[in-house]
């Protein structure tokens, strides 16, 4: 071939090659630079979606570290009707996962208050006040059973509470479409009954027909069929309607079922990763507390930002009381998927950072100890009188800090099982309430318990010395009697008499003549003025939250209308009238006591760190909430009287021959009346001379404190184990056991 041909031909070729070169060049310029934001709009849209990822609740831990409530990792099954592509039907995808989780026994989230089986009937008996506020929330937003709700409050407008700032108007009146709508904007979730629903002719079969037709449910499906699909369709509105955070169709799916989902066939599915709090004890359950997921605006909207509808959140104890340490900082995902719905892949925009650990005052082996010696004696006291029910608590406090090493309650629960429906079941029925924090939140008439503190104050007002013996003959009769009326004697526990007692011995022999003297040399005013001091009658400051109880005093009874009348200081004197004080306020003022007069703020928080411990964020609050200035020799004269109590001859000997430290204790029985046992307390302190706890304990109709002591010998034995005795805490002429 002549040269001159093939030169020809190559210059054909590269000029067909760098036109196809321009064509292409002239493509990507179009895409990149002159469409290139439409085409990155319409990219992201198509291919990428943003998710907010929980972060990790921190973990709870005593105050040796040891975990207490941390997290575990779970798949869950989400139903997202993003994902589904044009032409699927929701209601046909969501019925193929039903099936699915019928084949595999997995329960799915279904809220309806509507039975799952025929006969359909209302459940509205059986759910929370939470549920309730839903359900009448998207009523509101069905039609057909709007009108029909709003028409017949219209009938019975008794139903909705008035409003409480009514506007007088000069305007016609509104029409009755108005007013039914107005009605039912004031219409109380409590209020919604099956009574209601029924009257407004909304029976369930006939809400089930107003569902299917928003929902636009096939005429193919059956009944059962049609009850399962409005489940998860109902649960889908509620989520539109409030904004709650993608609805979990099945928790805590196992990696079989995840393989299961994988094939495609599931239009809408997702698997996604969460975290479960797992319980590393049985014990603490009111101290710890629940957590559940945020159910009202309201709640919301107190919260704060970064938290949406349906979060987890912390609803009692310190899980509550810590939120803003737990909770952690959630992070966003950008998820890429494929035309069709495939997550073809994912990246972090902002990585979530997990809680802080949390560490807690509370010693676990006390807590376990204290829990155990409580339902160990009330179930004892039980056997034998089996027609009483009983309920009882006990706090131990740390002398100087103000620590709550231990709460215990009786009957408790179990935080890791209390949700199965069998277990709520059981203990939403039982009269005891098993859910009452009766450590922090019952508050019983202190008895005996209160007399060392009356004493402190005649002692410190002069109204006695520490030499001055008063004779208790067994009955003691008030000086300021009117003419004309009946005498008022009460009489001393023990109605032979004591005879003649000083301070201290009148501790040990817990004499009420003695004590209904010093009730009205010194007054209720001066009284109640160390009382507060010692913070009786006022919340002790712990984080979960208390019963401030009630301080016997002249205000207090006026402010409740009444009158306060000398003679009932004697009373007040001996822990009766109207006092009334938790186990946690009984142990803080002990505490107080016996620490020369440094009144804490009780607490449970130690110290909070960051998730990896590399930082103190936080620390509890150790500080004097004020001193009770008293003498040495009157804090002497009461420890004396107090330890009296635990020495051989004493009322509790028999169970303190038993504990391996010294200790100062004193009993109190609240009479009850009403054919009822009284109430049993008791408070103690250890060791005698160096103070480092003080315990108390309450248990409901225990008849006398002295019952309690072996519970508290359990208690003082525990904390002050054999091995930490031999060097500090023995007092002189004590054996080792």
């Amino acid at each position: 071939m002549e040269p001159k041909i093939q030169h020809t031909r190559l210059y054909v070729l590269a000029g067909f090659l760098a036109a196809i070169l321009l064509v292409y060049l002239g493509i990507l310029f179009n895409t990149q630079v002159i469409d290139h934001a439409d085409y990155l709009a319409k990219s992201i849209h198509s291919i990428a979606k943003e998710e907010t990822v929980n972060a990790s609740r921190g973990i709870i831990t005593d105050r040796s570290g040891r975990t207490l409530v941390s997290n575990s990792s779970a798949y869950d099954l989400t139903f997202d009707t993003g994902l589904l592509k044009a032409g699927d039907d929701p209601n046909q995808a969501i019925l193929r996962l039903i099936r699915l989780c019928q084949e595999q026994d997995k329960a799915w989230t279904d809220n309806l208050p509507i039975r799952a089986e025929a006969p359909y009937a209302y459940t509205l008996d059986h759910v929370s006040q939470t549920q309730k506020k839903r359900f009448l929330t998207y009523l509101k937003s069905l039609d057909g059973a709007k009108k029909a709700l709003g028409a017949y409050l219209l009938e019975h407008p008794e139903l909705v509470p008035e409003e409480d700032t009514p506007q007088e108007s000069v305007e016609a009146p509104p029409s009755p479409e108005k007013q039914a709508a107005a009605l039912l904007e004031r219409f109380p979730a409590s209020a919604l009954t099956e009574q209601v629903l029924i009257g407004a002719g909304l029976t369930p079969a006939k809400l089930m027909e107003l569902m299917c037709k928003s929902f636009e449910l096939p005429g193919t499906f059956s009944a059962r069929e049609q009850r399962q699909v409005l489940g998860v369709r109902y649960e889908l509105a509620l989520r539109k309607l409030n904004d709650y955070s993608p609805y979990v169709l099945v928790e805590d799916i196992d990696t079989e079922f995840v393989s299961l989902l994988a094939d495609g066939r599931y239009a809408g599915a997702k698997v996604t990763t969460s975290t479960r709090r797992e319980y590393q004890t049985s014990y603490a359950a009111h101290i710890l507390g629940t957590v559940g997921a945020i159910d009202s605006k309201d709640e919301l909207e107190e919260l704060g930002e970064g938290y949406r509808l349906s979060d987890t959140v912390g609803k009692s104890g310190v899980e509550s009381a810590f939120e803003q340490y737990l909770k952690g900082s959630n992070g966003t995902r950008i998820v890429s998927v494929n035309d069709e719905g495939k997550i073809t892949g994912q990246y972090y925009e902002t990585e979530p950072q997990p809680g802080n650990t949390v560490e807690l005052t509370i010693d676990l082996d006390l807590q376990e100890t204290v829990e155990t010696a409580l339902a160990e004696t009330i179930e004892k006291m039980t056997a034998e009188d089996g027609n009483v029910k009983r309920g009882g608590a006990a706090a131990v406090v740390k002398v100087g800090t103000g620590e709550v090493l231990a709460l215990g309650n009786y009957p408790t629960y179990d935080l890791s099982t209390y949700r199965q429906p069998e277990v709520y079941a059981e203990l939403v029925n039982n009269p005891a309430n098993p859910f009452q924090n009766r450590a922090t939140s019952s508050a019983y008439a202190p008895g005996s318990t209160f007399k060392p503190l009356t004493a402190l104050a005649a002692l410190e007002e002069g109204a006695v010395t520490l030499t001055e013996k008063i004779n208790d003959p067994g009955v003691w009769y008030y000086p300021e009697m009117i003419e004309g009326t009946e005498p008022f004697k009460p009489h001393c526990w023990k109605r032979s008499g004591h005879g003649k007692l000083n301070i201290t011995q009148a501790i040990t022999n817990s004499c009420n003549v003695f004590f209904y003297e010093m009730g009205y040399r010194l007054g209720i005013d001066a009284l109640d003025k160390y009382a507060k001091a010692f913070g009786l009658g006022e919340s002790t400051g712990i984080e979960i939250g208390d019963n401030p109880g009630v301080l016997a005093s002249r205000e207090e009874r006026e402010a409740a209308g009444g009158v306060w009348y000398g003679g009932e200081t004697t009373q007040a004197a001996i822990g009766q009238s109207d006092n009334l004080f938790t186990p946690l306020q009984l142990a803080n003022y002990i505490a107080t006591l016996v620490s020369g007069g440094k009144h804490c703020q009780a607490h449970l928080l130690k110290a909070v760190k960051t998730y990896d411990n590399a930082e103190v964020v936080a620390l509890g609050n150790t500080q004097l909430v004020n001193t009770v200035q008293f003498s040495d020799s009157t804090l002497q004269a009461i420890k004396e009287g107090m330890l009296g109590y635990t020495q051989p001859g004493g009322m509790v000997y028999s169970a303190f021959k038993d504990c391996i430290v010294k200790a100062g204790a004193k009993t109190g029985t609240a009479q009850l009346g009403g054919g009822k046992k009284n109430n049993g307390m008791f408070v103690c302190f250890a060791p005698y001379d160096d103070p480092e706890i003080a315990v108390a304990i309450a248990i409901e109709q225990g008849d006398a404190g002295a019952a309690l002591a072996s519970t508290a010998v359990t208690i003082l034995n525990d904390y002050f184990s054999t091995d930490e005795v031999g060097t500090t805490i023995l007092g002189e002429d004590q054996l080792l056991p």
